[in-house]
């Protein structure tokens, strides 16, 4: 049979879209190519100005072992381990929590303060930068771990529970209402009922907040200073002062801080993908 009119202008545009797909990867990994391109070269390149052609010797252990070994990045690795996983758990936990309140429970005042939650998200958070300092300045909180993760877990919760309550609103409530008939509790039917349902959802937030608090780097310079407690976003500031002509070794460190967000979507990639489509078809 021949192709209909319909099916003609269908493949059209799918070869069109289809020849535009390697010009729109290349452009967006074109400045991830050059900073890894900078990493693995000698100083010596750039001393003679070649900084877009191929290295004139691989530098890679060279350059990425300075950076392990001559700096303070695996402190600052740390700190952001130290200060992404708590929040991740915490604003996670919370959000599910709330999520389920708000979105199984029907009582008086529960859409205002759903409300309130999503208000929240709109707040512009660089009108907050000096109260929020304050506040960790009087609390002792400032220039520590605990004051950034504290309040990490507030700014993100809101956002967590806008994403939870609507993923709990599409679970199939009968199962709910087939629980408490048979006299499960309600902290039960949280924790047997609606929390293994949650999985997709968990997976894919925790991949979000992960990224959102690993590559943050305005709240990380408002309220930490010095080595023992600033991330490595903030860190790489200083790494820079200290190596400040050194591009090879600049660019060595960028690509090394930015791994494990990327490293975290590859592992959780299945689960990501399936908690954001979850519910997408019927």
């Amino acid at each position: 049979m021949f192709p209909t009119p319909i099916e003609k202008r269908s493949r059209s545009a799918q070869v069109t879209y289809q020849s535009m797909l390697p010009f729109a990867l290349i452009l967006w990994l074109l400045p991830l190519i050059a900073v890894a391109n900078f990493s693995i070269k000698p100083e010596a390149d750039f001393v003679s100005g070649n900084y877009w052609g191929m290295p004139s010797s691989f530098e890679m252990f060279s350059n990425y072992g300075r950076v392990f070994f001559e700096s303070n990045m695996p402190r600052y690795l740390l700190n952001s381990l130290m200060i992404t996983v708590p929040t991740v758990i915490g604003a996670v936990a919370l959000s599910a929590m709330a999520g389920f309140a708000l979105g199984v429970y029907r009582f008086k005042g529960n859409l205002l303060i759903f409300f309130m939650f999503i208000a929240g998200n709109f707040v512009p958070f660089q009108i907050l930068m000096v109260p929020v300092r304050d506040l960790t300045i009087d609390l002792n909180l400032y220039d520590t771990k605990t004051g950034l993760i504290l309040f990490h877990i507030a700014f993100q919760t809101g956002f967590c529970t806008l994403f939870m309550r609507n993923f709990i609103r599409a679970l199939p409530y009968p199962l709910i209402e087939a629980a408490r008939v048979e006299g499960v509790a309600e902290w039960r039917i949280f924790w047997f009922v609606v929390l293994p349902l949650m999985k997709p959802a968990l997976a894919a937030l925790s991949v979000l907040i992960f990224t959102f608090i690993w590559n943050d780097y305005f709240w990380a310079v408002v309220l930490t200073q010095g080595p023992g407690a600033q991330p490595v976003t903030a860190g790489i500031t200083e790494f820079n002062s200290q190596f400040r002509a050194a591009y090879h070794l600049m660019s060595a460190g960028s690509i090394v801080a930015a791994l494990p967000p990327v490293a975290m979507f590859f592992l959780m990639q299945k689960h990501f993908i399936a908690g954001l489509t979850l519910g997408a078809v019927k």
